[in-house]
């Protein structure tokens, strides 16, 4: 009888022991999840939508003042190839007035980055205005830039200077990746890792943010323009902020992250992009 306890007490503590060993292990892959923004910290669900976008309070972790006030924020996972989430109400009314006013007088015709000199040069996939601000240029824009650390766990010394992006009707940006295929354009700061692009107004119809090699199920929204039907796509809304990973987690290149910018149909688009790299940005 002693040995058939033994017996009896040995496999129970041998499933004790696996449960264990299992718990930990859940717990180790959440933790990677969440220092790498796969996952945000939800403090409740707002209209759970199975096979569809999936919308989740946002718990309020930030604590840097803003230009003022935001209305309810909450991130809404919109992809996992790529990884793409929208932070409903990033910034305020105020601070994207604030960015439009400060660029205004500053915008030129928008370029792109030569791959071989790793200079700006005109394109026609490229037919918006703009211009950047440099990092940390002022308090609004430190408050703003440390708010996205907050959000992307990415540190603020990784990020290039906010660029402020303008499109009339008829202005587009063609598909196209924000990572770097080349070794020049990787020397400061190493690849792009991450876009957040920030809303700044409201755009009446068209300019859509568009990735059209985007896997999984999702239906085209009837407001939604002809170029934005052909993919994922978001609308853009004043105050909200795209968030989008250049690259997987396992440090290899997405090339579902390809993303373009619809042309506007009516209205204007002011747009507001932060890349940030692997490694610290030089500026």
């Amino acid at each position: 009888m002693a040995k058939r306890g033994n017996r009896h007490q040995g496999k129970r503590s041998s499933t004790v022991g696996l449960v264990l060993v299992m718990l930990l292990m859940l717990t180790v892959v959440l933790l990677m999840l969440l220092g790498l923004g796969v996952l945000s910290l939800p403090i409740g669900f707002d209209d759970a939508q199975i096979g569809d976008s999936i919308r989740l309070k946002r718990l309020k972790l930030d604590v840097s003042k803003s230009r003022g006030e935001r209305g309810q924020q909450w991130t809404e996972i919109i992809s996992w190839e790529p990884r793409a989430f929208v932070y409903h109400n990033f910034l305020s009314k105020e601070e994207c007035e604030y960015l439009i006013n400060v660029a205004k007088p500053h915008m030129q015709k928008s370029t792109v980055v030569d791959s071989k000199t790793g200079k700006s040069k005109d394109s026609r996939v490229r037919t918006s205005s703009g211009m950047f601000l440099r990092r940390g240029r002022d308090a609004v824009i430190r408050d703003i830039e440390k708010r996205i650390a907050d959000f992307t766990f990415i540190p603020v010394e990784h990020g290039e200077g906010l660029q402020v992006l303008h499109y009339e009707q008829g202005q587009k940006y063609e598909p196209h990746f924000d990572y770097f295929l080349d070794e020049y354009n990787t020397k400061n700061g190493g690849q792009r890792i991450a876009t957040l692009l920030m809303y700044l107004s409201d755009v009446e119809e068209g300019g859509e943010t568009i990735f059209p090699a985007a896997k999984g199920n999702f239906s085209a929204a009837p407001e939604l323009s002809e170029c934005g039907k052909r993919g994922l796509s978001v609308k853009p809304r004043m105050g909200d902020a795209l968030l989008f990973w250049s690259m997987h987690p396992d440090a290899t290149l997405d090339p579902s992250s390809l993303h373009g910018g619809c042309p506007v149909i009516k209205g204007n688009k002011w747009s507001s992009t932060k890349w940030m790299h692997v490694g610290e940005y030089k500026v």
